[in-house]
């Protein structure tokens, strides 16, 4: 995953949460995920607004213009 690409036709440009994000062509969810959290557990992740199943995390392919959002939970009250 490429977040400052140096040639922006090898890039895909998604948003991450609202914010701008160059990516590698091919880049998984599982792997944006990844390197967003330290941790999976808890997290759930959406694109273009549809739910993605983790055990589909591997094979969703992230796409130009794809909106992506990552939610994790947090335990309190």
């Amino acid at each position: 995953m490429n977040k400052d690409a140096q040639n922006p036709a090898d890039t895909v440009s998604i948003s991450v949460n609202g914010e701008p994000r160059a990516l590698a062509p091919a880049t998984t969810l599982d792997v944006l995920v990844a390197a967003l959290t330290p941790a999976p557990s808890g997290v759930a992740a959406a694109v273009n607004e549809t739910v993605v199943p983790r055990g589909h995390w591997p094979v969703t392919v992230l796409g130009d213009g794809d909106r992506v959002e990552v939610l994790t939970a947090v335990q309190g009250g």
